[in-house]
């Protein structure tokens, strides 16, 4: 995928997500089913894995390279990408501790949660298409918890199908609410 082609797609998960939970009432929204996450909670733990990916685009190049490092291949694909991250999750890969969400209760408010997401995904998209060029999305690498060391590129491929990996999960919830 081309950068435009990323944005377009990061733009299109991110609205799918966005009309789901505002179609979600508030009771359903802060309801933790048993040994699952509320779709407060789905959406909390993007607004901390978003503006912790972020930081790899608003970071001034150099930090990027000497956190990271410089590949020494190419971009993958992103079904490439996204099969080794689903393979990670079946061999039971979660969340590590910083991106587990606290239980949050229905007081905090569905519409301040929600307004932290456009805040997080708009960051991105800006820090997206200002800060780092199509070459630079090949040329540094990010630590990622489950894949280890990844291209930029790779890590918007993460972004967008870990959006939509959350969106089926909360399709999921509200099932079964």
């Amino acid at each position: 995928m081309t950068k435009t082609e990323i944005i377009t797609a990061a733009e299109l998960i991110f609205k799918q997500l966005t009309e789901t939970c505002h179609a979600v009432d508030e009771t359903v929204f802060f309801h933790r089913p048993q040994n699952k996450w509320s779709v407060a909670e789905n959406v909390q733990h993007l607004i901390i894995s978003t503006n912790t990916t972020t930081l790899a685009y608003t970071l001034p190049g150099f930090l990027v390279r000497w956190i990271g490092g410089t590949p020494n291949r190419s971009s993958r694909l992103y079904e490439t990408v996204k099969e080794k991250y689903y393979k990670k999750l079946s061999e039971g890969g979660k969340a590590s501790a910083r991106f587990v969400p606290k239980p949050i209760e229905i007081k905090y408010g569905k519409q301040k949660i929600m307004a932290n997401w456009q805040k997080a995904t708009a960051k991105f998209i800006r820090a997206l298409q200002n800060n780092r060029s199509e070459a630079d999305l090949d040329n540094y690498l990010a630590k990622h918890p489950l894949l280890g060391r990844i291209t930029l590129r790779e890590l918007c491929y993460f972004t967008i199908f870990h959006t939509e990996h959350h969106l089926l999960s909360i399709h999921k919830t509200r099932e079964t609410t």
